[in-house]
């Protein structure tokens, strides 16, 4: 946020080496008749480098990601990912989901992403209960329903090892989390979560301006 266009091209152009796939779904994610119209909810490419530095510099092989949409920060983490890693993918739509599936194969990584349709409560309780996934997760990463956020966070500490951490994107949601005045049930979830997380004596967090606002929330 804040940045002029010209700086953020100059950002893109010196620090981000984006995969041809990556690129492919946005494209289609344009193309889309029923994606157009939310495209903006695709991932920026500066979002995708930051994810795959955070998959490198935590030697992550144990993926989860809370909303998949059309694939593409899908497809970013199953790059990164060594060839035994794996992205599990939670939403609540195969159809959005497919449009990204062909660049899944195309990049070669189908075989790291494991999409999940189900609520993602209910896939969240099973990773970690049935599949024995509590404190095994190197990275959750939260991009779904904002009012849901305050679940998702709880159920991704259970999920997330210690050094382990938690990305919750949209935390800043246009700055409207800074507007008290603002109702909407959505930033006031966001809002209450952020509130919450500086007091949470489990984590360390950090706040980052990126696109809407990225939380890295660290599991001590």
């Amino acid at each position: 946020m804040g940045l002029s266009a010209e700086v953020h091209k100059y950002l893109i152009d010196n620090s981000c080496r984006t995969h041809p796939a990556l690129l492919g779904i946005q494209s289609a994610t344009l193309a889309n008749a029923k994606t157009a119209e939310v495209a903006g909810m695709c991932s920026p490419v500066d979002s995708a480098s930051f994810l795959q530095m955070m998959v490198r510099l935590t030697n992550a092989k144990k993926v989860v990601e809370i909303g998949v949409f059309t694939g593409f920060t899908s497809l970013a983490f199953a790059l990164a990912l060594p060839e035994d890693g794996k992205v599990y993918a939670l939403d609540v739509s195969e159809e959005f989901a497919n449009v990204g599936k062909p660049y899944w194969e195309e990049a070669g990584v189908a075989s790291k992403i494991d999409l999940r349709i189900a609520p993602a409560m209910e896939t969240l309780e099973a990773l970690a209960v049935d599949e024995n996934l509590a404190d095994k997760v190197d990275i959750v990463f939260i991009d779904a329903d904002k009012e849901a956020y305050p679940e998702y966070y709880e159920r991704a500490l259970e999920l997330v090892r210690p050094g382990g951490v938690v990305l919750i994107d949209n935390t800043l949601r246009g700055g409207r989390v800074a507007d008290p005045a603002c109702s909407e049930p959505g930033v006031v979830a966001i809002r209450d979560l952020n509130a919450s997380i500086v007091k949470d004596e489990r984590v360390d967090v950090c706040m980052l301006g990126l696109s809407d606002g990225v939380s890295i929330v660290y599991k001590r």
